[in-house]
């Protein structure tokens, strides 16, 4: 498909973007999306339409205003300089790696989620719930993707401990190497639909975007055998366009994923926690050693793995500090910012007076 043939509904454009433009929307703007994000700007495609603009945020200095990868813009017809973004279907963010108290924004109007692991030494249970939350906090479809199922004696002991984490859950294992095995994923990947991968370096993440897309574009590089671990090789969140007519987001590889407003989505995650919980003697049972605990009475008979309880009280309390550490780093911000508009018209009275 040539970029003069592609329609809006070939970008993934819907009813929930169409319903966001008034009437003038609709004919002095182009509406075109974000479909990769560079240091010097922002790479966007529309019907008709290719280029690079400069970063734009939605005039606001909350982070989450910037523009992302998969985000809708509306350029005006004529400078083609954009408007606004409009508003999101979905949104994945983290709190960025390292000290400091900021929002990255991950993606935009994702409708599936691949959450990609490997069957060896990097399948990890925490780390999936954590990918999990991720996904149903911005109501996306979670698809579990095991690789290197070649390589693996028992690739269905993967399957059953990764399908156990959420009810209903989806999960394929495959080689990504072969379009044949990869063929299982095409149902998420049709016309319209946008599906992103998220998983930690070395997984085949890269391997598996070649296979999806029936191109070479994606450098790979081995896993180191002592530890079965790899190198990220994507550089930067990109959109690439599927055979079948989806798009598919390709991340770099995530060493620390810092949860951030998932309360929600851990919620559902931990959907069996939860209702064990409810029927607890005490309403404020903090399921250590009080009597009438449901919890412990499940982890008692066999029924629930102490280790889950352990991860969702790690996750619930680091997601807890990180929310509440952002909120009141946006606080400080905010408060900054009218001191120093303060200030300044102050100033301004006293040099005009």
């Amino acid at each position: 498909m040539t970029q003069e043939s592609l329609t809006l509904a070939d970008c993934g454009w819907n009813a929930f973007f169409q319903g966001q433009l008034d009437i003038e929307e609709t004919t002095a703007t182009t509406p075109v999306r974000v479909v990769a994000v560079h240091r010097a700007g922002l790479e966007v495609l529309g019907p008709g339409f290719a280029g690079l603009l400069p970063p734009f945020s939605a005039g606001s200095d909350d982070p989450e205003a910037r523009a992302t990868v998969g985000d809708w813009l509306l350029l005006d017809r004529e400078s083609l300089g954009p408007r606004r973004r409009l508003e999101r279907s979905s949104l994945f963010k983290r709190r960025a790696a390292g000290t400091a108290l900021q929002v990255q924004l991950i993606a935009a109007n994702v409708d599936t989620l691949f959450v990609v692991t490997s069957c060896n030494q990097d399948f990890n249970e925490a780390r999936l719930e954590r990918y999990l939350a991720l996904a149903r906090e911005a109501e996306a479809t979670p698809v579990v993707v095991l690789t290197k199922a070649d390589l693996c004696e028992e690739p269905a002991s993967f399957a059953r401990a990764a399908g156990r984490l959420l009810p209903g859950l989806l999960v394929e294992s495959l080689d990504a190497r072969d379009p044949e095995a990869v063929a299982a994923l095409r149902p998420w990947c049709g016309p319209g639909q946008t599906v992103a991968l998220l998983g930690s370096s070395g997984v085949g993440k890269s391997t598996l975007v070649n296979s999806l897309t029936g191109r070479a574009d994606q450098r790979t590089r081995g896993i180191r055998a002592d530890d079965d671990k790899g190198r990220h090789t994507t550089t930067g969140r990109s959109l690439h366009r599927l055979p079948d007519g989806g798009w598919l987001l390709d991340t770099p590889g995530l060493r620390e994923l810092q949860l951030l407003d998932v309360a929600a989505g851990l919620d559902e995650v931990f959907a069996d926690i939860a209702e064990l919980a409810q029927v607890c003697r005490f309403a404020d049972c903090g399921h250590d050693g009080e009597p009438g605990c449901a919890v412990q009475a499940a982890i008692a008979a066999g029924r629930l793995d102490p280790a889950r309880l352990k991860r969702q009280r790690k996750l619930l309390a680091e997601e807890a500090r990180n929310s509440e550490d952002v909120a009141a780093q946006r606080r400080r911000s905010r408060d900054f910012g009218r001191m120093y508009k303060a200030v300044q018209k102050e100033k301004r009275k006293r040099y005009d007076g």
